[in-house]
């Protein structure tokens, strides 16, 4: 199984450089940042945009694959973004990967002072068609019902052929339906509850109904990777080097390719301790290697 860390957008570069250039020394297969305006409880603290960091990542790295968890429609619109998944993709040499979401409705909507579209799931399923097209082919034409595309050049195209692999966030049927099309991955933050046993079941279950969407268009469950955002536990999966083991094997039983987590902070949300990921990425990750169970 494969591992990866998110590293939250909040520090200068300074000292964020250690962080990306420690997560591929430790020994993690990818590294994520959020694409957010803000996020949460820690919206009013210092915040760096997705694309810019992980272009510096991108320079301060070689091996390690790189990626946002999620980019979404809030705030973007295909046709620019696609350009700059581009340019990420040749800055990484081939080393990027689109994590991609519906996206909610907080601060990301409010600061754009945007009325939420009539339904986001529609405008995620559009968003999502048109960057396939974006970054596949030369020219592309789109007309929806929330974008229109006039003839958009993509040259000089992906490092990755046809194009770069899209990881798509789905915990519900519609939304897995478009991971299940699109998605060389497909990845969930399981159910919102603060019982840690009901959301592994929650997990479980979410487990199954994505292999039923991938059957359902005749896809096998190993063409796909399954990614499981660990850290939307209850508890932090880095609490202790015995908890992460925990909940590396729990994912690993339930046929997962790919366990994320997140780099342990100060206070707060994810908070944690440094020595703890350093004794996991010595101990535990080498462990991990491996084809997946379930």
């Amino acid at each position: 199984m494969r591992t990866g860390i998110v590293i939250l957008p909040e520090h200068r570069w300074w000292m964020a450089e250690h962080k990306w250039k420690a997560a591929e020394e430790y020994g993690f297969h990818h590294a994520w940042t959020y694409d957010h305006m803000g996020w949460r409880s820690l919206v009013d603290g210092p915040w760096f945009g997705a694309v810019p960091t992980l272009a510096a990542a991108a320079a301060a790295t070689s091996t390690i694959r790189l990626g946002t968890l999620v980019a979404s429609p809030n705030f973007r619109h295909p046709v620019p973004f696609s350009r700059e998944l581009l340019a990420l993709d040749d800055l990484s040499d081939g080393r990027f990967t689109l994590g991609v979401g519906a996206g909610g409705v907080g601060y990301d909507t409010e600061v754009m002072g945007t009325t939420p579209p009539r339904s986001r799931q529609a405008r995620f399923e559009e968003f999502v068609a048109a960057l396939d097209m974006l970054l596949a082919q030369e020219r592309t034409t789109f007309s929806g019902e929330y974008y229109e595309i006039r003839d958009a050049r993509s040259a000089p195209g992906c490092v990755q052929r046809p194009r770069l692999p899209f990881v798509v966030a789905a915990n519900g049927p519609k939304a897995m339906a478009v991971a299940a099309k699109y998605g060389t991955g497909w990845v969930t933050t399981g159910p919102d509850t603060d019982d840690e046993a009901a959301w592994w079941r929650g997990v479980a279950r979410m487990t199954e109904q994505f292999g039923e969407a991938l059957a359902g268009i005749g896809r096998a469950k190993e063409s796909t990777d399954f990614h499981l955002n660990a850290d939307s536990s209850p508890v932090y999966s880095l609490t202790s080097v015995e908890h992460f083991r925990d909940v590396a094997g729990r994912a690993r039983s339930l046929g997962f390719t790919d366990l994320v987590v997140h780099w342990p902070r100060a206070d707060g949300v994810y908070a944690g301790s440094e020595a703890v990921l350093e004794r996991v990425a010595a101990d535990v990750l080498p462990e991990l290697v491996g084809s997946r169970q379930g």
